[in-house]
């Protein structure tokens, strides 16, 4: 009996270990990295799937034969976040709806969890842009960090601390008597 256990144990830690191990690899990971361009660089179509990286003050996109360079120094916010998106999508996902009694639906359920990353930046005319990326998880912090590290600014990184001093500096306004 403990034998079993101890294989039902170790099974299992080895399952939560394999799902920790591919995140930890992703954020290791630096140079060029998958991504689906969703909206933003000018010249490219919406959901451009292509590789981002920085390299020499600039986020280069390559997307097919062609790319696009923004300037590190030009992005005035770069923000991260986590998502999902469907597991099953396009054609098969269409059709799966049209199962009866509503059972299609089920298969909206199954998600896939994505990063974003979002840059905004000014172009040489001084033109605000923006763009949207989504890529594997844990690599947009690294992007982000890159950016940053090459002269790009970021609110997001500001904005805690600044809440967290305004309201450490404001004095209790009740008092007990």
């Amino acid at each position: 009996m403990t034998s079993r256990t101890t294989t039902v144990l170790v099974g299992v830690a080895s399952f939560f270990a394999g799902l920790v191990i591919p995140v930890a690899n992703a954020q290791r990971a630096s140079g060029p990295v998958k991504v689906v361009q969703l909206t933003g660089f000018v010249g490219v179509k919406d959901n451009a799937k292509g590789t981002l990286s920085v390299e020499n003050g600039q986020l280069h996109f390559v997307h097919g034969k062609a790319s696009s360079d923004v300037s590190a120094s030009s992005i005035q916010d770069v923000v991260t976040a986590a998502d999902s998106q469907r597991a099953v999508g396009g054609t098969i996902g269409l059709m799966s709806m049209a199962a009866p009694y509503g059972g299609g639906r089920v298969l909206s359920l199954f998600r896939t969890k994505i990063d974003t990353l979002t840059v905004q930046y000014r172009d040489a005319d001084g033109g605000l842009h923006g763009a949207i990326f989504t890529m594997p998880v844990g690599t947009s912090e690294v992007i982000k960090k890159e950016l940053v590290a090459q002269g790009a600014h970021s609110t997001s990184d500001k904005e805690p601390a600044a809440a967290s001093a305004a309201s450490s500096s404001t004095p209790n306004k009740e008092q007990k008597q």
